[in-house]
């Protein structure tokens, strides 16, 4: 198969193609991305020899050029991760999320249609439910949970979600959906909460935590969320939507003080500062659907998953302080020059 991954250069899309280009090296794996500031090629360095991998640099938006390079290049598979995905940054500017997370979706889907795409998957996130109450551990995000969005962000997804199951009924389009809760492991860009921390943490800097950190999230390693993926686009079910989940909540604090004690560090280097606007309590999710329809199962649990995570980190600072100076930006100059737009 041809497999177009959009948003590979990201944290998740980049394990996906690390996942993919390995596991089928029959099938031809390309890579879009239109490297926004958390695109990263040196994210993909161990797999830029292969034979079966290609990188392409472009936006998801870009009518005319998402339609040429569909028929140039004759899709079988499309799985789109490109998504601008930061809350903090979708406060300040909702517009750049609905071009990418709206517009680029149904541009891609329009394409899917003109040219035969024969599954188009859009990769979510459990944010489109709202929040849980902390004080109802029994509740759990299922797939018939009512959207109810909380963030810009948080929207955008949610409307990228429901004009690709649309699309499913109106024109027949074989889509699949996921949502998945927080993901966790190597290449994750450092300003989401995990890297951020171990980062801060090294250096002996403060710890910002927003509120009291008593936020509950459900934490998924991006290894598992990327053999579900695998699963849902070759075995799912055309127009249904499935919950990508691990049953490991923590709050938030929780898993700052797994790091600091990981790493010998002191609680004192936590900082409280004002909260989020809008935060979601509590984030849980039932992946009953999955387990049971397609026999999927997550190899981690956050006990199994954090501590190699955390290794990952530090054994590879010069990934990170790369991002963190704006070096990694000039590795695409290195490696493709003037060959790509």
């Amino acid at each position: 198969m041809k497999i177009l991954v959009t948003g590979g250069a990201g944290f998740i899309g980049g394990n996906f193609i690390h996942y993919m280009v390995n596991k089928y090296p029959e099938d031809e794996i390309v890579n879009l991305d239109l490297l926004t500031y958390c695109g990263n090629l040196e994210t993909l360095k161990p797999v830029e020899g292969k034979k079966n991998y290609r990188f392409i640099r472009g936006d998801i938006a870009d009518r005319p050029f998402i339609f040429d390079l569909f028929e140039k290049e004759k899709f079988d598979v499309v799985i789109n991760f490109a998504a601008e995905s930061h809350v903090d940054r979708s406060i300040e500017d909702p517009a750049i999320f609905v071009k990418t997370n709206v517009l680029g979706t149904t541009t891609l889907l329009d394409a899917a249609n003109a040219y035969g795409v024969k599954r188009f998957h859009q990769v979510s996130t459990d944010e489109v439910y709202g929040d849980l109450p902390l004080d109802r551990p029994d509740l759990f995000f299922t797939e018939d949970t009512p959207i109810h969005t909380s963030s810009p962000y948080s929207s955008a997804k949610a409307s990228a979600d429901l004009f690709t199951l649309a699309y499913f009924r109106t024109f027949g389009t074989p889509v699949t959906v996921s949502r998945c809760s927080n993901n966790y492991g190597p290449y994750q860009f450092p300003e989401k909460l995990i890297p951020l921390m171990i980062s801060r943490a090294l250096a002996d800097q403060k710890l910002p935590v927003y509120g009291e950190g008593l936020n509950v999230r459900d934490w998924l390693h991006v290894y598992d969320h990327c053999t579900a993926i695998d699963l849902i686009v070759r075995e799912g079910k055309v127009g249904e939507v499935y919950n990508i989940g691990g049953h490991n909540e923590r709050t938030n604090m929780e898993v700052v003080k797994t790091i600091l004690n990981a790493l010998g560090k002191p609680e004192s280097l936590i900082e409280h500062v004002t909260d989020r606007k809008g935060h979601d309590r509590r984030y849980a999710i039932d992946p009953t659907k999955i387990e049971k329809e397609l026999g999927w199962k997550p190899v981690y649990t956050f006990e199994t998953g954090i501590p190699g995570t955390i290794r990952w980190y530090v054994d590879n600072q010069d990934w990170w302080k790369h991002i963190l100076s704006g070096e990694y930006k000039d590795y695409f100059k290195k490696m493709y020059g003037n060959r790509l737009k």
